[in-house]
């Protein structure tokens, strides 16, 4: 086997997917959220970062540049303000052609984004799991099903995103993400994966924005 961060440790199931890349032939297995249930961060996220954001498998393409904002629930959990970070990445790829994006209130689980020309993009967290190895490091997996709705049938996509996210200081975070895509369920005989990205990210932490 191809082994891909042989650091990874055996006694954690996200740890045992990353030794699996990149030979990822399927979705992996992972317990399915409720509505309330959110991916949950250590503290040490807390805040508004600037992140560098660069695709590893393709040395052609541009770094790209956006926010992430990182504050407590009303349960006291450090969980992503969804709408914020989804809209900062997507106005950095899609530009203009983004209009907003919205949170489901009913799940934590999903978004809808509308963009120009009347289309809009639904993105639904259908499986997650998340360790803490160390005080230092966290891991999360999640797959999402997108839904592009325009004219006609809509497009469907189904996407891994495997994080690993290592604090270096205070103000700053490394990270790196393993991402597959692989055919829609139930729409394909074959569950392989259609392609793979690799992405490294450096998070700073920027001033407050009071």
């Amino acid at each position: 086997m191809n082994c891909g961060p042989c650091w990874a440790s055996q006694s954690s199931p996200l740890s045992q997917r990353l030794e699996e890349w990149p030979e990822w032939r399927k979705p992996a297995q992972l317990p399915r959220p409720k509505n309330n249930d959110d991916l949950v961060y250590p503290t040490w996220f807390e805040g508004l970062w600037h992140i560098d954001n660069q695709d590893l498998d393709d040395i052609d393409a541009e770094q790209i540049q956006h926010q992430a904002r990182f504050q407590p629930d009303g349960q006291g959990r450090m969980v992503g303000d969804r709408a914020f970070n989804a809209l900062s990445i997507g106005k950095a790829l899609l530009g203009e052609q983004l209009l907003r994006v919205e949170d489901d209130p009913n799940s934590a689980n999903d978004q809808m984004a509308q963009l120009k020309g009347g289309l809009r993009l639904e993105t639904r967290v259908i499986s997650r799991d998340q360790s803490t190895p160390d005080n230092n490091t966290f891991l999360s997996d999640e797959i999402v099903l997108q839904i592009l709705h325009r004219p006609g049938p809509p497009r469907l996509s189904q996407i891994e995103t495997l994080s690993r996210y290592q604090r270096s200081s205070n103000r700053n975070i490394n990270g790196e993400q393993w991402q597959a895509v692989y055919p829609p369920p139930g729409q394909s005989t074959s569950e392989n994966s259609i392609k793979f990205h690799h992405f490294k990210l450096i998070m700073q932490r920027e001033e407050s924005e009071n």
